[in-house]
């Protein structure tokens, strides 16, 4: 396979195309080309026209790029360049996530969780629940907006609850007051004993 430098202009969008890029995938996409570049070629015929790769030719527009990594098929049948377009978008489809080694990456990266294609908010979220990882992963991209809200809250809440925890621990650890006596003064009436505590917080005496 030979992969040409072809200049974004120079290239055609198809009249129909099989897959519909949401918002979402295009930014999803700007995303791993910021990361990552162009890690797989666009597809065009010999009249330059996309086959395969529409999603980040337009993305690659969109950041304003003027060149793109591009491979031509040529001498194909019409009928072969829509079997292509089909299989492009649907074989890809048919492949299923190895949640186990899935979740055991996101474990390995250790926090780093800045990953093209997921929110990195919904997947610490995910990874600190590990009993619920694999279905809430196999869930991902099909969650609507009220769902992710209350993932992040339910995080929010639970740092609360675990910042609340430790401040009852602490309260917990501190020293007890411990009653102490003064002695009298000459002057006064020796069975007279003034009694006290020290506040463990501030070391005030407390006279009883």
């Amino acid at each position: 396979m030979k992969v040409v430098k072809m200049k974004l202009a120079d290239l055609v969008k198809p009249e129909k195309n099989v897959r519909i890029h949401t918002e979402q995938q295009i930014k999803e996409f700007r995303r791993s080309v910021e990361m990552f570049g162009q890690i797989r070629p666009i597809v065009v015929d010999e009249k330059n026209i996309i086959l395969a790769g529409n999603g980040l030719y337009d993305t690659l527009v969109a950041m304003g790029k003027d060149t793109a990594d591009v491979y031509r098929y040529d001498k194909l049948t019409e009928n072969q360049k829509k079997k292509l377009m089909i299989a492009d978008n649907k074989i890809f489809s048919l492949g299923i996530e190895n949640l186990e080694t899935l979740n055991s990456f996101l474990e390995d990266l250790q926090g780093d969780l800045d990953i093209p294609g997921f929110d990195e908010e919904i997947l610490k979220q995910m990874v600190s629940e590990a009993e619920d990882i694999t279905s809430k992963l196999s869930e991902y991209g099909t969650l609507d907006e009220d769902e992710i809200r209350s993932i992040k809250e339910a995080a929010e809440k639970r740092d609360q609850q675990m910042q609340a925890s430790q401040g009852e621990q602490q309260a917990e650890q501190a020293p007890a007051a411990v009653v102490q006596q003064e002695p009298t003064a000459d002057n006064e009436d020796p069975t007279e004993i003034r009694k006290f505590v020290i506040c463990p917080k501030c070391g005030e005496k407390i006279w009883l």
